[in-house]
């Protein structure tokens, strides 16, 4: 659960950006206050060591998330631009007004729910906040900071050991069952987040090397209506002892909607034919559809 760089610094118009950032706070302190407060369970990364400080050492969450992300937008000023950082600062305080001074309900008592929709209000928070082109938890700038000291270590991974210190901390202060609770919220929030970042329409790369690469770009041009890239490549010395001939490389972006047909097409055409694909965060310019706002 991370921001890239195109995911921050999207060419939105400031009211635009404004409105989801807006959004994000409300749906994040719903979240927060309804759900996950009154049961004792946590999120993950800097959320989560702020409700995990505000319970054992009865302080307000709304001070402690103000002190403790600050510091790390701060340190990602030079990594994010002043946009960012002045869009972060003023969406993590906007969070801590409105869980200081709004009333929320207490939605239910039941533990699985709280769990459940206490992450999604949450990941939906952070994932508005972030197309808006902030942040409201500093976890990922704090990963990203490290992981240029720790080789390593990528920035999810970084997040991922943070987080189970975390959760390893709640089983001493919360309580065993508590903790669990709060993982089943980080992974809720984690895949909402997602989704809003992402949408139905997520993007994914394909690669097809096949004898029958001129067939197949007709299929993707015309049937499909995708833009594609040819490349030239040269086959190697497969099972059959094929020498190295020549061979087109075709290359082209579908949505995850798309991809089980454009599988079926490929096959039909060519059996043999060799798939790669990939998950692509985004994808901008070229014949792609316009990611709507989820």
């Amino acid at each position: 659960m991370y921001p890239t760089a195109s995911a921050i610094n999207r060419p939105n118009s400031e009211f635009q950006n404004a409105l989801f950032i807006v959004a994000g706070i409300f749906s994040a302190a719903f979240g927060l206050k309804s759900f996950l407060l009154s049961s004792h369970f946590i999120d993950g990364g800097v959320t989560g060591v702020s409700m995990l400080l505000a319970s054992a050492f009865k302080l307000p969450l709304s001070v402690l998330l103000l002190v403790i992300n600050l510091p790390f937008v701060a340190l990602g000023y030079n990594q994010l631009g002043r946009r960012f950082a002045v869009r972060s600062v003023l969406a993590i305080a906007g969070l801590a007004l409105v869980l200081a001074v709004v009333p929320f309900p207490d939605v239910t008592p039941d533990l699985l729910l709280t769990a459940v929709f206490g992450g999604v209000f949450i990941g939906a928070g952070i994932g508005l906040a972030m197309r808006g082109g902030a942040v409201l938890d500093g976890t990922e700038i704090a990963a990203l900071l490290v992981s240029r000291h720790l080789v390593l270590l990528k920035v999810s991974d970084l997040i991922l050991v943070f987080n189970l210190l975390i959760f390893s901390v709640a089983v001493v202060v919360l309580g065993t069952e508590e903790a669990l609770y709060s993982m089943l919220t980080y992974f809720a929030a984690a895949r909402v987040l997602e989704f809003v970042l992402n949408g139905i329409e997520q993007y994914t790369g394909v690669t097809i090397v096949s004898t029958q690469s001129d067939a197949i770009r007709k299929v993707i041009t015309e049937k499909l209506g995708r833009g594609v890239t040819i490349y030239m490549g040269r086959s190697g010395y497969g099972k059959q002892g094929e020498p190295r001939l020549d061979r087109d490389i075709v290359f082209t972006v579908v949505t995850r909607l798309e991809l089980p047909g454009l599988r079926t097409v490929v096959q039909q055409i060519d059996p043999k034919a060799f798939i790669v694909q990939y998950r692509i965060d985004d994808a901008q310019g070229g014949i792609v559809k316009k990611r709507a706002l989820h």
